[in-house]
């Protein structure tokens, strides 16, 4: 296990990896999507999640790079291909979004815990980034929430 930065640099590392899934997620489903409603979260948090993208590549960047990056990008690839593969066999909405909040959930814990360290460490930024991100992906999840029990109500009364 690392220590010191380095662990700070592989946490952030994963982080980024982590988010990129979940913003590449919702670029399919906004295309995928057949409900209107998913549609239309998925393009109106899209912006943010690609600010939030940047924002932790930035950061990363300023913390060095890690080694084994090259790795961690192939590995990153190869798990984009498969939930592309298990995305192709979920033709459903629903599934799709409660993938998509799987997802964000993920995000806010660790967002949480950025916002929640940073500041201890002497790290401003880190702090800054996990208190924005923890915000707008609280937001996302609970409209996504929203939607998943509207769609559950539907699937479920459906005849």
């Amino acid at each position: 296990m690392h220590k010191g930065r380095d662990f700070l640099l592989a946490q952030v590392s994963n982080c980024v990896m982590q988010h990129k899934t979940l913003l590449e997620s919702l670029e399919d489903h906004e295309k995928q999507a057949q409900d209107a409603r998913f549609r239309e979260l998925c393009t109106r948090y899209l912006p943010r999640m690609r600010q939030h993208q940047t924002m932790l590549e930035e950061y990363r960047a300023t913390l060095g790079e890690p080694s084994g990056e090259a790795f961690k990008n192939v590995l990153g690839f190869m798990l984009g291909k498969a939930k592309d593969a298990a995305d192709a066999l979920r033709n459903d909405d629903f599934l799709r979004v409660v993938e998509d909040i799987v997802m964000i959930r993920q995000a806010q814990d660790t967002f949480g815990t950025f916002a929640a360290v940073g500041d201890r460490l002497g790290e401003a930024r880190l702090s800054e980034i996990g208190r924005t991100c923890e915000k707008d992906h609280d937001e996302m999840q609970r409209e996504f929430n929203s939607l998943v029990h509207d769609l559950f109500v539907k699937n479920a009364q459906a005849e």
